[in-house]
């Protein structure tokens, strides 16, 4: 399933755009500034989640316009999504799907999105925030109902912590109900890393090693044990109000990473290889997704042509166009993708998108 449509209203630095999108390679050149990030956030924010900025809501919203902003898009099988804000409520998103109210996690059923940024190339060497947001993403892509466990997850740990830090004695029936949230929302986050985890770790050991180095993947950190999540929350409870946050979970995960022949860790590596090892996990993940889905995900690519050196950047090409699927790539310059093949090529400037 690929983006036919894409329509923006106030977003970002578009008052009104109208995008037509082949289904294989999209390019979109310009100046940098220019807005083609913009382009890539809003076709991320037909999934769950904050997009590939993860900004917030009010922040997508078009300086000077309304106060709101609208994406909707039509697919490449007539089927219609749509999020946005209006100006009364900036930070409440509305979705709708086939033109019917809906929540943002029902959109992880329509769409699957992987993406790339610039930013992400300190994936490896920064907290492990990032890497669990990261690795989420991944289990997103094959599973949709993991953004329901995972946000059901967050409330009940921020009502908890919330609790905790009260003054007086704690409500323990609150409390109770609370673990038992976490218990089950955590578990099943648990679960479905692992199984992402170790079925994605199968994909990469097959692949070659070159021309991107082949990353070895396991979580670290919290590791769910035989005694329920919930009964280890209700005996740390003294423990956790000390600390003044909630040391047992998932939360506590992280997504360790090597380079798998150097057996190095890959914030050892050098950027070069980091870049390529973070490319080869997303190439591998999105074969695993086809697999699993029986459909390619939506692939958001920011500026990685500029970051790559010529053999790699032909290589990248080779894989994303023998394995199909809609490809959005954007660079500076139309150089920077020759040999790529049959595109749909756009021009952007000035709050402008124009066939290229």
């Amino acid at each position: 399933m690929t983006v036919a449509r894409l329509m923006l209203t106030d977003f970002r630095s578009y008052a009104s755009a109208t995008i037509a999108a082949g289904p294989g390679f999209v390019v979109l050149t310009g100046e940098n500034g220019a807005g083609k990030t913009n382009i890539l956030e809003a076709v991320s924010m037909l999934g769950p989640g904050r997009g590939l900025r993860g900004a917030a809501l009010a922040e997508m919203a078009r300086e000077g316009g309304a106060g709101g902003f609208a994406v909707a898009a039509e697919l490449s099988d007539e089927v219609r999504l749509g999020t946005g804000t209006t100006p009364g409520a900036p930070e409440r998103r509305q979705v709708r799907i086939n033109g019917a109210p809906a929540s943002a996690t029902a959109l992880g059923e329509w769409l699957s999105l992987l993406w790339l940024t610039p930013a992400m190339d300190r994936l490896f060497t920064e907290g492990a925030e990032g890497r669990r947001r990261f690795l989420d993403r991944l289990v997103l892509a094959i599973e949709p109902g993991h953004a329901r466990h995972v946000s059901r997850y967050d409330a009940a740990m921020r009502a908890r912590n919330k609790l905790l830090a009260a003054e007086g004695p704690p409500d323990d029936a609150w409390l109770d109900a609370l673990e038992a949230q976490l218990g089950q929302h955590g578990q099943a986050i648990a679960e479905a890393r692992a199984r992402t985890v170790t079925a994605l770790a199968l994909r990469i050991a097959a692949e070659p090693d070159a021309p991107f180095a082949r990353a070895a993947l396991a979580i670290e950190g919290w590791v769910p044990s035989r005694r329920p999540l919930a009964e280890e929350l209700r005996h740390g409870r003294a423990r956790d109000r000390t600390a003044g946050r909630t040391l047992a979970g998932p939360h506590r995960q992280d997504l360790a990473v090597a380079h798998a022949a150097k057996q190095q860790p890959a914030a050892r590596a050098s950027t070069g290889e980091q870049k390529a090892l973070l490319l080869g996990i997303v190439l591998a993940h999105a074969d695993l997704v086809a697999e699993r889905r029986g459909r390619r995900p939506i692939l958001l690519m920011d500026e990685v042509a500029a970051h790559l050196d010529p053999v790699r950047r032909a290589a990248l090409f080779e894989r994303l166009g023998r394995s199909g699927g809609q490809i959005w790539l954007t660079g500076t310059e139309r150089a920077l993708f020759d040999g790529i093949g049959e595109a749909t090529w756009l021009a952007v400037g000035a709050g402008r998108v124009e066939p290229a």
